[in-house]
């Protein structure tokens, strides 16, 4: 077990997992709650990386933060160094390739509140900010909860994009799917089979996790 790829994986997962959630709760709570007619659109935007292949997401990724991109030249007399290549470059690539496993999760919590709860805190004098902490964000934290363990568990897995903004640079963007898959290279199957197990077992607890958390009942 390679656990200098898997202490950075955690750490990866971590940090993606909680900008998602500080970008991904107001945004998702803005997308259950307007009604402006090309909500549609954005929804379509948030949904491609499902759809679209890991590698695909990577080199555009990489394109849009290589050295002759604005951004890229930005970042780069920001702080001295590239985001390709770097535990930077492979975290923002990991929080695009994961936003919609989180966002959506996160809208439908936010949909499946009671208008008449939200009503009747305004009712009894409560202000919007002091209804959302106090009544939305309760009702909805089994569904926020679902699309944190949903990120963090998705995020474990990753390959494609890692390998492309990141390549396979041990201590900085070698992850663990990166080391089972130049284990498999390597002919080294038994340690590929063992860390595949661990994730495997990781995997299916977080499955559990979320659907033990859709059961659970919330009070206020």
């Amino acid at each position: 077990m390679d656990y200098q790829a898997l202490w950075l994986t955690f750490r990866l997962a971590f940090c993606t997992t909680v900008i998602l959630l500080l970008i991904g709760v107001p945004f998702a709570y803005w997308l259950a709650t307007t009604r402006w007619w090309g909500r549609f659109l954005v929804e379509a935007v948030v949904a491609l990386p499902i759809l679209l292949p890991p590698t695909v997401i990577g080199f555009y990724v990489l394109w849009f933060t290589g050295p002759y991109s604005p951004v890229g030249r930005g970042y780069e007399t920001l702080t001295g160094s590239s985001l390709p290549f770097s535990f930077a470059g492979i975290l923002l690539g990991s929080v695009i390739f994961n936003f919609p496993f989180a966002v959506r999760p996160f809208v439908a919590a936010f949909e499946s509140v009671d208008v008449r709860l939200v009503e009747a805190s305004k009712n009894l004098g409560a202000g919007w900010f002091r209804t959302f902490c106090c009544v939305i964000l309760p009702l909805a934290s089994r569904g926020i909860l679902a699309g944190m363990v949903l990120s963090f568990a998705h995020t474990i897995g990753e390959f494609g994009v890692v390998l492309m903004v990141g390549g396979s640079i041990p201590g900085v963007t070698r992850t663990i799917s990166i080391v089972i898959y130049d284990d498999v290279q390597s002919l080294n199957y038994a340690a590929a089979h063992q860390t595949s197990f661990v994730l495997l077992g990781f995997s299916y607890l977080s499955l559990c996790v979320v659907y033990r958390l859709q059961r659970r009942p919330v009070t206020l």
